[in-house]
């Protein structure tokens, strides 16, 4: 099995479980933190929708940067991030694909102006930056609703809110 398969496989069950946590962000509790130093909730949800697009920017260019590529995710309710989680889920399946497998040892850097964030290879990028920054922050999330006593859904197995 090559790179692009395995992250395929991997895109389709983690964005299933994407949708089920960010199905249960109240609309209400929009700009809630569990702390001033915390980002809100609609802004951690936000985040985590977002990152799912950069895998297409990782496999079609050689950076972003923060200062002329990036635009921060417009949404301000679960459900226009559920409609962006599916175009995205979308994309990033066309763009895997048709990507070339053999490029995925070529560097990617994450920049802001001239100044290099970090650089490193397609493969490596997409599976610090993008998927485990995912997973890292899914969780937080489902603190932040734990938080507010909303129910987890199970993402590897049944939750503890999960009728047995």
């Amino acid at each position: 099995m090559g790179i692009s398969k395995s992250f395929l496989l991997e895109l389709g069950h983690e964005v299933n479980s994407t949708k089920k946590i960010i199905a249960c962000v109240p609309n209400d509790q929009w700009g809630w933190k569990p702390h001033a130093k915390s980002m809100s909730l609609g802004d951690l949800s936000k985040h985590i929708v977002e990152l799912t697009i950069w895998t297409e920017n990782i496999l079609t260019k050689d950076h972003l940067d923060f200062q002329t590529d990036y635009k921060a995710l417009e949404a301000s309710t679960k459900e226009e991030l559920l409609t962006l989680l599916d175009r995205y889920e979308k994309a990033v399946i066309s763009s895997l694909n048709m990507f070339d497998e053999g490029k995925w040892m070529n560097d990617w850097k994450l920049k802001s102006g001239e100044h290099v964030i970090v650089e490193m290879p397609k493969v490596a990028a997409n599976r610090f930056i993008v998927n485990n920054h995912i997973y890292h922050h899914r969780g937080q999330l489902s603190v932040y609703l734990r938080l507010l006593d909303v129910a987890i859904p199970g993402m590897y197995g049944p939750s503890a809110d999960d009728a047995r």
